[in-house]
């Protein structure tokens, strides 16, 4: 009797602990590669997201609220320290300029990155702005900092969201730093990309990373995005657009204009210089999914480097950096790295996402994937 008590309760324990785990743990979605499909041909990394790149971490805010409210904040940090004591080397590209960046202009001059990047909605870009001053400023360290400059990229999430009502708070921002993590990223219909549309389905927060051989450096590159742009849809070669045969962006309302931003993230060490280089090649994946770069779509690439040596450290005036960089000849595999990720970052914001009916009622279904691949099978 004593034994059988006993299996009882540890089964009964262990049920427990299962039915907490499911509830109180974050619930993963499917990604483009559990559908058999592997864009590319770099090797991936453990997590295949950005945060394969050591240190770098995420978080999400997801607000949704009686269907009016779909919206939401995503921070990515470059590190665990003190990023403004230690700025990192960082880059911008702009695919197509319709769009609200906050720290532009400073990293262009400067190339370099001193504050969390928070992605959210258009116009909740300055509460993010004031929340990452307040944030950096409240630092050990930075008690006598006068200037910051808050890096803050967006995407009119209106549509879904009602964006009038300036939903996003300064609490909402720091609440994402809070919880930022390493490991595995939650993607779809998160954080920044709760409320966003993209190629007229739902779309929303995607990630992937590419690792180089160890012959071209071993470096790891992990692209982040927020989808909510339009085009003629391909996946991985498959003409999607066209199998579905269809036009229900155009009877929604919707043409092509929307938005992307897209993070990238490497450890190898790289200035500022190539670092644009490596943005721009990102604009080369999003193309590969059929997005266009329309007249109304913001579409900006921020790109930085989280190698421990490329970092500037602040108040120390030294004339020489004396940190050796990747030559230009030896870029071509970071610049590949960066197209196979921000294409299949892209594809897993869609696969990821879950329908969403929003503000006045207005319906955003999800991908049919596997409608697609049925039908680009019947016809080859």
């Amino acid at each position: 009797m004593k034994k059988a008590y006993s299996l009882t309760f540890i089964t009964s324990h262990i049920f427990f602990t299962l039915c907490i785990l499911f509830f109180f743990s974050p619930v993963f979605a499917q990604r483009i590669r559990d559908f058999g499909i592997k864009p590319g041909v770099m090797s991936t990394g453990k997590w295949n997201a950005i945060t394969d790149v050591r240190g770098v971490k995420v978080g999400h805010v997801t607000l949704i609220r009686d269907s009016m409210i779909n919206t939401g904040v995503t921070a990515i940090l470059p590190h665990g320290g003190n990023i403004f004591q230690e700025k990192v080397p960082a880059a911008v590209y702009v695919g197509n300029g319709f769009g609200k960046l906050m720290g532009y202009v400073q990293i262009r001059e400067l190339g370099r990155l001193e504050s969390p990047v928070i992605l959210t909605n258009t116009l909740s870009v300055p509460v993010a702005a004031q929340a990452v001053m307040e944030y950096v400023l409240s630092l050990p360290g930075n008690e006598n900092v006068r200037s910051v400059n808050p890096f803050v990229g967006e995407t009119n999430d209106g549509y879904l969201n009602d964006i009038r009502g300036f939903h996003v708070t300064k609490e909402d921002v720091f609440q994402a730093i809070r919880t930022a993590e390493t490991g595995r990223v939650e993607e779809g219909s998160v954080g920044a990309g709760t409320g966003t549309v993209c190629f007229g389905f739902k779309g929303g927060i995607g990630t992937s990373s590419r690792v180089l051989r160890s012959n071209q450096g071993g470096y790891t590159v992990g692209v982040l995005v927020q989808t909510n742009f339009g085009g003629v849809l391909q996946i991985d070669g498959i003409h999607a657009a066209e199998l579905l045969n269809n036009d229900r962006v155009k009877k929604r309302g919707q043409g092509p204009d929307g938005s992307c931003m897209i993070i990238v993230a490497t450890d190898a060490p790289v200035e500022s210089r190539n670092l644009e280089r490596m943005a721009g090649r990102a604009i080369m994946g999003l193309a590969r999914t059929g997005g266009i770069g329309s007249n109304g779509s913001g579409d900006f690439v921020l790109a930085f480097s989280t190698a421990p040596e490329m970092r500037e450290r602040y108040g120390k005036r030294k004339g020489l950096t004396g940190a050796p960089v990747i030559r230009n000849d030896a870029m071509t595999p970071l610049f590949q790295a960066v197209i196979e990720a921000t294409e299949e970052a892209i594809l897993n914001s869609l696969v990821a996402a879950k329908p969403v009916t929003g503000y006045r009622g207005h319906h955003v279904p999800v991908l049919p994937l596997k409608r697609i691949l049925k039908l680009n099978k019947q016809t080859n």
